[in-house]
């Protein structure tokens, strides 16, 4: 089994430039697919993350499209300018109609983004089912992460109900499946996994800021620096700036 892209089944994989979706990436090849990645502009703050994207899909030798969609209703710290990013320990409620109730007893942080994962993975079936792939990968994560309901095995198991009887390849009993190849690692788990494939987190970006640097206080940056520290690694990410 090559470990190249061009060979083996294809697969579409969201890639948005972050660690965790570059891991699921270069498992994707290892795994033998020939991934196609699809990256976001979505108005997100940080949209630094998408030039990252971009770099990580030639870094791997993947072709790679960038879809630009509008939310204009908005309803998340992440595309809302007006909205503060949380740090660790917060819950910043949203304020809006309807928005607060997003947050709270849940738990769920202000850069929760409405629905973002089921919009992405439309968009990915979509292509996925155009293209013949058999495969969507993302790079979804059930334990170090902020709480997202949207990246909890369930909700990928339903997904995958709805391509069965929603899809013309589900009709046609041509499966393509939701991998979630993260999604019970911790973090640190991820970075040594990504480590050993060789993902160049030097390319990764993490940080809702989306400034010159990671900021180091928002809730991706904290993740992503306890990973590092518990894999007893250093973020290359930080020495390349």
């Amino acid at each position: 089994m090559s470990n190249k892209p061009g060979f083996g089944k294809s697969c579409v994989v969201l890639l948005s430039g972050g660690l965790d979706s570059a891991t699921a990436l270069y498992s994707a090849r290892k795994k033998g697919f020939s991934p196609v990645c699809l990256i976001f502009d979505y108005g997100q703050r940080h949209k630094r993350e998408i030039a990252s994207a971009a770099k990580i899909s030639r870094a791997a030798g993947c072709p790679y499209k960038i879809v630009k969609i509008s939310l204009p209703w908005q309803g998340s710290a992440l595309l809302d300018k007006n909205l503060p990013i949380p740090v660790p320990g917060q819950r910043n409620k949203l304020k809006g109609s309807g928005a607060q109730q997003l947050s709270g007893s849940a738990g769920i942080p202000s850069t929760y983004v409405p629905a973002r994962n089921t919009i992405f993975l439309s968009f990915a079936l979509s292509f996925a089912e155009t293209i013949g792939a058999e495969a969507i990968f993302i790079g979804a994560n059930a334990i170090d992460y902020s709480g997202y309901p949207d990246c909890r095995p369930g909700f990928y198991r339903a997904f995958e109900k709805v391509i069965s009887v929603g899809t013309k390849a589900g009709v046609e009993r041509r499966k393509i499946r939701i991998l979630t190849p993260l999604i019970g690692l911790t973090k640190a788990g991820i970075i040594r996994l990504g480590t050993d494939l060789g993902v160049p987190y030097e390319l990764t970006w993490s940080c809702y800021r989306g400034e010159a640097r990671p900021c180091g206080k928002c809730e991706s940056c904290f993740y992503r620096a306890l990973g590092f520290k518990q894999a007893k690694l250093q973020d290359p990410a930080l020495r390349a700036k």
